[in-house]
Order: structure tokens, then sequence, then C-alpha cells
């Protein structure tokens, strides 16, 4: 990566992210790999189940004892919100309808978003973006925990209190690291959200709002399948700022542990990632990666070398918008 310099307690580096060069030196050797890019045709449908199915699941936990609400938030519904958010993150690829149809891809994101019950797929578009073209940018890419996360949350209490309220972290650092206007498309999120939240609670009472947001914010929070946030980029090898997971978890997350392997090819669809590491074995099968996301949670709890300062930040300039 180039020479490494400390400043304060993250790793900062004055190179650019590795993605770029590798993209060009896997399409110049394996042009084919341009064939697996464009939309993928079953995740339009795969979507829509899961939302109807979220949609049932409201009229089912309607009368249950309010333990049973959590409980099945946790076990059932959380993990579908969950998985639905990493499907907003491939449909903010446009991957559901492709390139040309962008804002079909926007109005399916805010379909998808509907059981989550807080509107957050366009806002997740507008940032996401950023986190892509300037991987690790001070001030840029919000994924990055801000300095007071990692003074604060050094201790294994602290880091499992950090992990519980990653949703409200996630939420609010936009706001104070990288602050953007509201868009329309923003509004519309909250309109067409807010609107559904309204009517669910209509027919069927206060107890489907609460499974489905509970769901959301603990799934998002101190879950197995969260342990794909620290997996992505946390540095667990000096020099190394993006891993990938190639563990059986990928079936209900779109793939997104195929993690170095998206931030290559951010076009490609999670269906088709493990083709390009199989197309491209020789760039992926040496780097370092996450045999388990529940590993990686407790090493980032229990070792006391990983916490939220574990990032790779670097000095970007802002892209001029076309």
């Amino acid at each position: 990566m180039g020479n490494r310099v400390t400043r304060g307690d993250f790793e900062w580096v004055y190179t650019e992210q590795p993605h770029t060069q590798r993209r060009k030196e896997i399409l110049a050797k394996y042009p084919e790999i341009k064939t697996l890019m464009g939309p993928d045709p079953h995740l339009k449908w795969i979507v829509t189940g899961m939302v109807l199915t979220q949609l049932l699941a409201c009229y089912l936990v309607k009368d249950l004892p309010w333990k049973w609400i959590f409980f099945w938030a946790y076990g059932f519904g959380g993990c579908i919100n969950h998985s639905l958010t990493l499907a907003i993150h491939d449909i903010s690829h446009n991957v559901a309808f492709g390139n040309k149809q962008a804002k079909w891809n926007r109005w399916f994101a805010v379909f998808a978003n509907l059981p989550i019950g807080i509107p957050y797929s366009a806002s997740f578009k507008k940032y996401h973006i950023d986190h892509h073209r300037y991987l690790g940018g001070d001030s840029l890419d919000v994924d990055i925990p801000t300095d007071f996360e990692g003074w604060f949350f050094c201790t294994p209490l602290r880091k499992l209190l950090w992990l519980f309220l990653q949703p409200l972290f996630y939420s609010l650092r936009p706001l104070y690291v990288n602050p953007k206007a509201i868009t329309r498309m923003e509004i519309f999120n909250a309109l067409v959200q807010f609107s559904v939240d309204l009517i669910i609670y209509y027919l069927w009472g206060l107890k489907p709002i609460i499974y489905l947001i509970a769901g959301t914010i603990l799934c998002l929070g101190l879950h197995p399948i969260s342990g794909h946030f620290i997996a992505e980029h946390y540095m667990f090898l000096k020099g190394y700022e993006t891993y990938s997971y190639y563990g059986p978890l990928n079936w209900l997350t779109f793939n997104v542990g195929y993690h170095m392997e998206h931030h290559d090819f951010p076009s490609i669809p999670g269906c088709r990632l493990p083709m390009v590491k199989k197309i491209a074995a020789e760039y992926y099968d040496n780097l370092p990666h996450h045999q388990s996301w529940i590993r990686v949670l407790w090493d980032f709890v229990f070792d006391d070398t990983i916490g939220p300062y574990s990032r790779v930040k670097r000095l970007c300039k802002l892209a001029k918008e076309s």
C-alpha cells in the first residue's frame, strides 16, 4: 500500500485505494468479467417475496404478547430486514433494473425499504456513492467512525455497546461528518414509508410497527449478520483495508461477504461475485479474508488491538460531478 504514516489513531495512508488498480489489471487479463456486469433478473422477485413475507408477518404478530414480538423481531423479521438493507445496497448500484432504468432502481429501493419501518434507501444511496468513490476519505466516507467513537469505545464493554448502537451511529454520523442537502427522493422515501406505517397501524395496531422497527434496530446492531459491518473494512491485518467473507451467511445477505470483489467491481450484482473470484482466483485466493462473522465480532470486542480506530483513512480530492 505504499508508505504509511500514523496520525492520531487511525491508519493514515497516502496512496489511492487498492481497488482501482486491481480492477484495471483484472479487466486487462480477464475482459470476459465485463459480461457479468448488468442487472440481476431475479433480484426484484426475491425482494418482493421478502417484502410480502414481512407484511404477512405483521398480520400474524398483531395479537402476540410483547415478549414474542421482540423474539420474532430478532430471530426472524430482523434477519429479513437486514437482508433487505443489503438488497437496497445492491439496488443502489442499479443492479435491479440496470443503469438505463436508474429511476426504477430508486423507486424499487423505496419499496424494498417498507418492512424496515424507517426511511433509509434514498439517504443510503446518496452516501454510498462516496463510500466507493472515496474509500476511507477523510470527511467524505461516512462509513469511517468519528474520532469520538474511536476514543470512547475502546474497552470490551464499550465496544459491545458500540455494536449494539451501530444503527444509531450509522444514521447520525453522516449528519455530522458530511451533511448534505435533503433530496426529493429522500422526501418521497419518507412520505411513502410513513404512509405505509400508518396503514399498518390502522389495520393491525402498534405491535406490527414495533415488530418491524425493533427487528431493524436489533439486527443491525448486536447480531451475527452484523458481523459484516466490521468484517468489510476494519483493519484486522495491517495494510489491508477491505476483506471478504466466503461463509454460508452470504446466502442470506446477497453475497455482501464478497466485499473485496464488490469494491473491485461494484456494477456486478452480488449473485455473480463468486464468479469474479473464480475467474480471477489468483487475485483473491491469497488475500486475507474472514471465516466467520461471529468470530469477527468476538475479536473486535475482546482484542485490544482492534476497535473503531482500526480503519484506513486517506485524503481525497473531490471528483468533478458530471
